[in-house]
């Protein structure tokens, strides 16, 4: 069990309003509406779009194979379709967050709702695999806009304990969403077809793009001089994230001799310090360094990125399990991963009253050596396992602690950001767990790839996978038993 929690760290998590600020660098303040809306409307309205966000990152894992038949791309080629999504929502994250500082997080969020609406549009009429993808990537630029707006917005309309249990609900409707999209994506395959997993989001896209102008406060702008976009940053950043995850992708299928994973593995490794050296120089960076390497924020985001990559692949496989090996319908297949959907939602509720109860650290760290236990129990799976003795169990496990983990982390790493900062941290945060999810799942993708072509069933291959994310958990479990125990020093 890790020592104590850092000093203040939960009264700042459960107590402590943003107290103001000195410097000249103006906060964000409501805009001069004489009637300020409601709180709870902008929570509904962020988290909605959150969960529609969510939900299309995992909606397309049973939809998968009448998709790929229907536009010709084969198994390997239809991660793609998750990963083009994926990709472009993280790698753009950053950019998303500094466009919302600078032009306006409300004017942001409402530009990334409506090209999210339209790409799931083009996405659902998709007569060609290149039409889908793009859309897909089109999608994932949308939510980029929206999704650190949606963040900053609750840090600053939810002062003192509101934030905490506001960002509990965030979490929850964001990390339900992933177990919801998939079992909305099989449900709406079997009844209807695989393109109404991206058409439903249009209605829903519309109801939320007019309440949003309706409800949402328009925060002053964080810079009192014209910003700066920081393209040089945007540009390596993702270039990096996409080439070594396209490596990941190759090697899964033709191996890690292949010259294009070589390539894409070399651009990797130029781009990724190219991203650094940018961002250490660039006036106004989308990564400002001060709140990557010191501080709260610093120590969580490898505990988040890790503890992503663990989990985003989980769907994707026991997906392709039930489908492919067990032979259920995409309906039987959504309607038996329940059980984890209603055991992440309950912990997630109900972290803030165990956070301070028990200390986020404590928490942060079980819910961590929770999803490692659950990830390891699938290595038990077989072809023929019941479904409470292969499956129920580590679901449930799995769905605890995720939902102990994920909001904790999130409240603890926001705690001492400040108003100023919220757009940048948002962006930072979100892009530690989408890039590290897309990652994740490229890495077990390559796990299951090298097992079956080495003679594995798809049964022991998926096994293999989930065990080596069960590894990635643990690490990011002892990671956080190190980083945010008492006495830790910042990152230099």
């Amino acid at each position: 069990m890790p020592a104590s929690d850092p000093p203040g760290t939960a009264s700042a998590l459960s107590a402590s309003a943003p107290t103001a600020s000195r410097s000249r660098v103006p906060t964000d303040k409501p805009s001069a509406d004489p009637t300020p809306p409601r709180p709870s409307l902008v929570l509904a309205v962020v988290t909605g779009v959150m969960l529609l966000i969510g939900i299309d990152a995992t909606v397309v894992n049973l939809a998968l194979p009448d998709m790929t038949r229907a536009v010709h791309l084969s198994p390997t080629a239809g991660a793609w379709v998750l990963n083009a999504y994926t990709l472009a929502f993280g790698g753009l994250l950053l950019l998303g967050g500094r466009l919302g500082d600078v032009f306006g997080r409300r004017r942001a969020f409402l530009t990334g709702i409506a090209l999210f609406t339209a790409a799931s549009l083009l996405a659902g009429c998709a007569p060609w695999a290149w039409w889908l993808i793009t859309a897909r990537v089109v999608q994932g630029i949308g939510g980029a806009l929206a999704g650190p707006s949606t963040m900053a917005l609750i840090l600053t309309t939810f002062p003192g304990p509101a934030r905490a249990r506001a960002l509990a609900w965030y979490s929850a409707v964001l990390g339900g969403g992933a177990t919801a999209g998939l079992i909305l994506g099989g449900v709406l395959t079997d009844l209807a077809s695989w393109r109404w997993v991206f058409l439903v989001n249009v209605p829903l896209g519309i109801l939320l793009t007019a309440t949003a102008v309706r409800v949402l406060p328009d925060p002053a702008r964080q810079h009192s001089t014209p910003g700066r976009l920081d393209i040089a940053g945007a540009i390596t950043g993702t270039l990096a994230a996409t080439a070594f995850v396209y490596a990941c992708l190759r090697a899964a299928s033709d191996g890690w001799s292949d010259p294009a994973t070589l390539v894409a593995l070399g651009t990797a490794a130029l781009t990724a310090p190219a991203f650094l050296a940018v961002e250490r120089r660039a006036p106004q960076p989308l990564m400002p360094l001060r709140l990557a390497f010191r501080g709260p924020l610093a120590r969580a985001l490898p505990v988040i990125a890790l503890l992503a990559a663990a989990v985003f692949g989980t769907l994707f496989f026991l997906g392709r399990y039930l489908q492919e090996v067990r032979g259920y319908s995409p309906v039987a297949s959504g309607l038996l991963l329940v059980p984890m959907l209603a055991a992440q939602f309950a912990a997630a509720r109900l972290s803030p009253i165990l956070s301070r109860r028990f200390g986020p650290t404590r928490l942060i760290v079980s819910g961590a050596a929770g999803v490692a236990a659950g990830l390891g129990g699938f290595t038990l799976l077989g072809p023929h396992d019941g479904y409470a003795a292969g499956l129920l169990w580590p679901m449930v496990l799995l769905g605890l602690g995720i939902g102990m983990s994920m909001p904790t982390l999130n409240t603890y790493a926001l705690a001492a950001v400040s108003p100023a900062d919220s757009g940048a941290a948002s962006g930072l945060l979100q892009t530690s767990q989408w890039q590290g999810g897309g990652v994740g799942l490229a890495a077990w993708v390559t796990v299951y790839g090298t097992e079956t072509r080495g003679g594995g069933t798809m049964t022991s291959g998926i096994a293999t996978a989930l065990g080596a994310a069960g590894i990635c958990a643990a690490v990011g479990c002892l990671l956080a038993i190190v980083l945010l125990r008492r006495g830790t020093r910042d990152v230099p």
